[in-house]
């Protein structure tokens, strides 16, 4: 697999917010958010090949039973299947983060899918096809078919983003204690200016909250 980083840490999003876990990221990303705060696995890819085998075994090492596959975008990495279940031969409790524009079969604990918004639209030549995949719901459909235990987190700048946030979530026909509204921002000054706001959205509109801990935490930066 082509890996950014792996590290320990609490998780920082999503109904497992707090939870000690251990990361692998991955690198590389079929979408170019413009508020990215993983440059490094999409804008300006970086990494190294690393293998099934001694990634489970840096999992083994990590001492902890929750392990959180992110990017990037994982399901690009055909190896995932192969890591998820060795990790799951290995006890592992497994979360896998996706943007949901991409259906490979693989198995999981809980899936994690980050629906993309038009407040993430990049500008320029990304721009097009950015949005012509974040747009295509059929991956995330099939996604949604086969992991039942599933959040959607979407990130929020502000009110305006509610109409397209609800449209999709009703043309999905996920109930709202699935949904997490996430305060936009790549440092936890940034995330507290939005996180009032989001708040009362969330109140408003019947979704849940979800912090970004560990920007609040340990700050902006790799391995947190």
């Amino acid at each position: 697999m082509f890996v950014a980083e792996v590290f320990a840490s609490l998780q920082g999003e999503g109904i497992l917010a707090g939870t000690p876990s251990f990361f692998i990221r991955t690198s590389g990303c079929n979408l170019r958010c413009r508020w990215c705060d993983t440059p490094y696995t999409s804008w300006q890819p970086e990494g190294r090949r690393v293998s099934v085998a001694e990634l489970v075994a840096a999992a083994r090492a990590s001492g902890l039973r929750h392990v959180v596959i992110t990017g990037g975008e994982p399901l690009l990495q055909r190896e995932l299947p192969a890591l998820c279940a060795a990790l799951k031969a290995q006890g592992h409790h497994i979360t896998v983060e996706t943007a949901g524009t991409l259906a490979p079969e693989f198995a999981c604990d809980l899936l994690s899918v980050s629906p993309k918004t038009a407040n993430s639209d990049p500008e320029g030549v990304w721009r097009a096809r950015h949005r012509r995949l974040r747009e295509n719901l059929a991956p995330l459909r099939l996604l949604l078919q086969r992991h039942p235990n599933f959040q959607l987190k979407f990130v929020v700048q502000g009110e305006q983003d509610m109409p397209e946030i609800v449209a999709l979530v009703d043309r999905l026909g996920v109930s709202g204690e699935r949904v997490l509204l996430m305060p936009e921002g790549k440092t936890a000054q940034e995330v507290a200016q939005v996180a009032p706001e989001v708040a009362r959205l969330c109140l408003r509109f019947g979704f849940r909250f979800s912090p970004r801990l560990h920007l609040e935490l340990f700050g902006a930066g790799r391995g947190v």
